[in-house]
């Protein structure tokens, strides 16, 4: 397969690049002096695209790589990939969903209850010397607290399994209801919002959901409601979601994502009680080196005869089924 050429538009893992060039011809894109002059060069011979997050791959990039047959993204989710237009086009797509599923799941029950206890904050009030001048404020609790899951995939159901433990009621919003859960489902989203006191926003970004969590949402939440974002910053509306705290229209909120990564309102920044993390939802070694496998082995899987490992939704394959 060396004779294969690979495209990688963005920086990506060492790990990634390095098991990519044990195979394949691999040009780093961001390494070029001229970008736009090399991709002209090379474009008719890419075979294959290594995709991160910083780089839309849209219809534009798509169209300039006529010999492209899959399009290997790292994450779950693959919003900044125009899915459907590759499809049309019959190029592949692929994701690594599974292997982060833990981790997010992890990240986002760590996020809730780090939100409503305001250890972030109480961190602080130690190391600034605040304890020796008075104990640290009485908080929140998860207890006597109904959790409403915004989708229910592989990472919401991870989640509301975790949460399970800790004795709160899990209700759930989707488009259709799942035959395998037990939890009461909402098909309104604001109905949800009603009848819970925190929202756990799981589902995928793109166009579909943009703006999902809204001022209508985040009023129907209440003043008792938290908001945990661990999926797409996309999803809320982000104006909103300060208009909301600023108004005390809800009680607060955790956030892992962002609209304009990595930029953050600075309305956001100067809210003491709302926790903000650095899109880290998967971010340990273990689990971005999972992910970054499952990459390397998507393309060399294709190029084996072996077919995508994890295809997307929209991708042609098998072309009779999908």
């Amino acid at each position: 397969m060396k004779d294969i050429e690979i495209l990688v538009p963005v920086p990506m893992r060492e790990m990634i690049i390095d098991q990519l060039e044990e195979s394949f011809r691999v040009h780093r894109l961001w390494k070029q002096a001229d970008p736009e002059a090399y991709l002209d060069e090379v474009a008719p011979r890419i075979r294959g695209l290594a995709a991160g997050g910083h780089r839309a791959i849209d219809a534009a990039l798509l169209d300039r790589l006529p010999a492209l047959e899959i399009v290997s993204c790292f994450g779950v989710g693959y919003d900044h990939v125009d899915a459907a237009y590759a499809g049309k086009k019959g190029v592949i797509v692929t994701n690594t969903p599974d292997v982060l599923t833990d981790e997010v799941a992890d990240a986002a029950v760590g996020l809730l209850i780090a939100t409503l206890r305001q250890f972030p904050q109480a961190d602080r009030f130690v190391r600034e010397g605040k304890w020796l001048k008075g104990a640290f404020p009485l908080t929140p609790s998860l207890r006597e607290r109904t959790i409403g899951m915004v989708g229910l995939g592989r990472i919401g159901h991870a989640i509301a399994r975790r949460l399970e433990a800790f004795g709160v009621d899990v209700i759930y919003h989707s488009r259709t209801p799942k035959q395998d859960v037990a939890y009461p489902h909402y098909p309104s989203l604001t109905e949800m919002a009603r009848d819970a006191d925190v929202l756990v926003v799981t589902t995928p970004g793109g166009l579909g959901t943009q703006h999902l969590i809204d001022a209508a949402v985040l009023e129907a939440l209440g003043s008792r409601g938290v908001l945990i974002n661990i999926a797409r910053g996309s999803v809320v509306d982000e104006q909103a979601l300060i208009t909301a705290l600023q108004s005390e229209t809800i009680l607060t909120a955790g956030l892992d994502v962002f609209e304009d990564e990595p930029k953050v309102p600075q309305a956001l920044v100067d809210m003491e009680h709302v926790v903000l993390l650095p899109h880290v939802g998967s971010g340990s070694v273990h689990t971005r080196d999972a992910m970054g496998q499952l990459v390397v082995d998507n393309l060399r899987s294709w190029f084996a005869g072996k077919g995508p490992q994890t295809p997307v939704f929209e991708t042609p394959y098998p072309p009779t089924s999908r």
